[in-house]
């Protein structure tokens, strides 16, 4: 039986990349000689080109390592002419493989005038991007054959999508100084936006009034670490802030009568999407989990779920259950859903079930994490939105007599606790209480058996449908514990109004 999945090429496809080989790469060297012909005349001509322009867009070397001498003399504020630029020239050899000093009269001969160097440069930058193009559909074909036999077919997708977004968005440009009047100016708009917007929230509403409050809310570029030890309810309240978040965003476009200006991403590496579209589903038709997994519904439950679901199916909510997803694919996907529909927030549920970048492999477990969380504080600062990474905490909280969770008890807590803007606890005292319900047989008599049931009710009634979301590290602003109220019938977190207690 022969094998059909051979990697090795047909003949019709050998014959079809020899084809491909064989075609010159796009070039203007015309035009490239006419720009730097223009920038030599007149300096002037730079001021068009120089700020999307570099040495490395240009296809012939010669041409790029001249554009490079005169760009570096011109920004010192020095003069750049054939007779400034000539000692340079001679002693660099830079015009030796051109034929010599004569290819400076040939560039100026070649000069139609500085009033289209604009387009002359554009015409060269686009050039350079069909080569980019070019040398990206090479090395998807030669993966595709078996060159990188360390990436999977979808490794080589998410390495291609992010080679191809990043050469839509930053084309080739890197990123540089700003004046410290426009980072002022910026700063002001923030301010304004704080002033007019009500409620003193600056960011992205989390849902949660006191929270808000802390921290003004979910901030562009910020990475928040929400941890906490299994059962505490941190799937729960990442869900309540995204949820909130998205409500925000259409409530607004439904103001103004427009499409949702951005979108909330949830990477959901643990649970699957369809459970969690169940818990949201629980938490807003206020019917019990549990009792959705049975079937244990009745007429008007289902009828609820129903106008629950309509309200649902309109929020700019993305839920993306890839188990074990690489921070590479992961911000792929990011950029993608940035470019189609906006986005607004990053929820990641949680860290330690991430891959590092594809291609990547480190040394350590503590390595691989640092790796994680600087990569999601890049996403965030890139696409500027706030990302909510998920944690778990080390064992270590159980064997302490008091249970609330410090920093130190981050799995691999030096590059998280670093890397991240803010870290938060999620940490419910019934849960450990509920643990130490006095037991019979453990008393010697009946009477004081009774005595420790009625202290340990008295003491869980203190704390029944309590949190505690401790903010133990934020970058800018205030720290300190944030009393929630949550309801375990339907794991759903809010506000905890002490007004009336």
């Amino acid at each position: 039986m022969s094998d059909t999945t051979s990697a090795s090429p047909t003949k019709d496809e050998t014959s079809g990349l020899h084809t491909l080989l064989q075609r010159t790469p796009p070039a203007n060297l015309q035009a490239e000689q006419a720009l730097l012909g223009a920038i030599l005349t007149n300096n002037k001509a730079y001021e068009h080109v120089s700020d999307f322009l570099h040495a490395a867009h240009f296809a012939d070397n010669v041409n790029g390592r001249i554009y490079e001498a005169v760009s570096r003399r011109i920004e010192n504020g020095q003069l750049a002419d054939p007779v400034t630029m000539r000692a340079e020239f001679e002693h660099s050899g830079i015009l030796e493989a051109a034929g010599g000093p004569a290819y400076l009269a040939q560039l100026l001969n070649a000069m139609v005038g500085i009033v289209n160097a604009g387009d002359y440069g554009r015409v060269i930058h686009d050039c350079w991007i069909r080569r980019q193009l070019i040398n990206i559909g090479s090395d998807v074909v030669n993966n595709a054959y078996g060159a990188r036999t360390d990436l999977t077919g979808a490794d080589q997708i998410a390495a291609s999508e992010e080679a191809l977004f990043t050469l839509a968005t930053d084309k080739g440009q890197e990123g540089g100084f700003v004046t410290f009047g426009q980072a002022l100016a910026d700063s002001l708009n923030t301010a304004e936006q704080a002033f007019h917007r009500t409620g003193d929230i600056v960011g992205l509403t989390s849902g949660l009034r006191d929270f808000d409050k802390k921290t003004g809310g979910l901030h562009p570029s910020d990475l928040l670490i929400l941890a906490g030890r299994p059962a505490m309810g941190k799937t729960a309240l990442a869900t309540k802030i995204a949820f909130s978040a998205a409500q925000a965003l259409l409530r607004e476009a439904e103001e103004n009568d427009t499409a949702p200006r951005g979108s909330v991403a949830i990477f959901s590496l643990e649970m699957s999407s369809e459970q969690l579209a169940t818990r949201i589903l629980s938490e807003q038709a206020e019917v019990s989990g549990e009792r959705i997994r049975r079937g244990d519904i009745g007429q008007k439950d289902f009828d609820k779920f129903v106008h629950v679901s309509r309200m649902l199916q309109r929020l700019p909510l993305h839920i993306d259950d890839t188990p074990a997803i690489s921070l590479s694919a992961l911000r792929t996907r990011c950029r993608r859903l940035a470019r189609t529909k906006g986005l607004s927030l990053v929820v990641v549920d949680y860290l330690q079930l991430m891959r590092p970048a594809v291609g990547t492999r480190p040394d350590s477990r503590v390595l691989e994490i640092s790796m994680i969380t600087q990569g999601l504080k890049a996403i965030a600062k890139e696409l500027s939105v706030p990302v909510i990474a998920l944690s778990q905490l080390s064992r270590q909280v159980e064997s302490r007599d008091d249970k609330r969770p410090m920093l130190s008890d981050l799995r691999e807590s030096g590059s998280i606790e670093q890397d991240a803007d803010a870290v938060m606890f999620v940490y419910r005292e019934e849960y450990y209480l509920q643990q130490r319900q006095p037991k019979e047989s453990s008393f010697s008599s009946p009477d004081k058996h009774q005595i420790a049931i009625e202290e340990w009710q008295r003491k869980m009634a203190l704390v029944h449908n309590r949190a505690e979301l401790i903010l133990e590290k934020q970058r800018h602003g205030p720290t300190g514990t944030i009393p929630l109220y949550f309801e375990g019938e339907f794991t759903r977190f809010g506000d905890l109004d002490t007004f009336h207690e």
